[in-house]
């Protein structure tokens, strides 16, 4: 299996699919909850933007370098937020797990925690990857707390790593999961979603 394959991960709450035009829609409505690209250590595309943003996504996927999906919230059937592969390196076996936004009323649910499970079991199972990264902004606490509670480890913080879009210098927090971590974090993960 290619690591830019589509494929669809269905988990008991959530169904990742190949992502699509057919979801700007859901997506539009889904950014406003929260009003997302407001956070400016965030590049959450704004509802004017979706369509630029999945467009974008869909040709690094043609280029080879994104597995981009849509986040289906199996309860309503819509599509609520945005995840991908990226970053692949298919020859060293590795991807990063990113450009990931869920509508606000999703966030810090058992929706997240399956979507991680679903993703990085592909990853570890089917792609038989050695590592799958993480990345975010150092001053993103939320999402560097959900990283963590996944059971990754960071790696280091690459100092003035990119230029935002308000010109600020982003230090970019790189967290990782190793092949022969999996089997616990698997259970780690497959335990938090039992209690949910």
């Amino acid at each position: 299996m290619s690591f830019v394959d589509p494929v669809s991960l269905h988990g008991q709450r959530v169904s990742l699919v190949p992502l699509g035009n057919s979801h700007h829609g859901h997506l539009v409505d889904s950014v406003k909850d929260g009003e997302l690209w407001t956070l400016w250590y965030t590049s959450v595309p704004p509802p004017d933007r979706m369509q630029a943003e999945i467009d974008r996504r869909l040709e690094l996927q043609r280029q080879g370098s994104m597995m981009p999906f849509a986040v289906i919230e199996k309860s309503t059937n819509e599509a609520v937020g945005m995840t991908t592969f990226m970053h692949i390196d298919a020859v060293n076996r590795r991807v990063e797990i990113g450009s990931t936004w869920y509508r606000k009323r999703v966030q810090r649910s058992a929706l997240n925690t399956e979507c991680k499970l679903l993703l990085l079991s592909h990853a570890f199972e089917r792609l038989s990857c050695i590592a799958v990264e993480f990345r975010t902004h150092f001053f993103n606490h939320q999402s560097r707390a959900a990283i963590e509670r996944l059971g990754a480890k960071l790696d280091g913080v690459l100092r003035q790593h990119m230029i935002a879009r308000n010109g600020t210098l982003r230090d970019t927090c790189v967290y990782s999961i190793l092949d022969r971590e999996w089997p616990a974090v698997k259970a780690h993960l497959t335990h938090r979603l039992a209690q949910s």
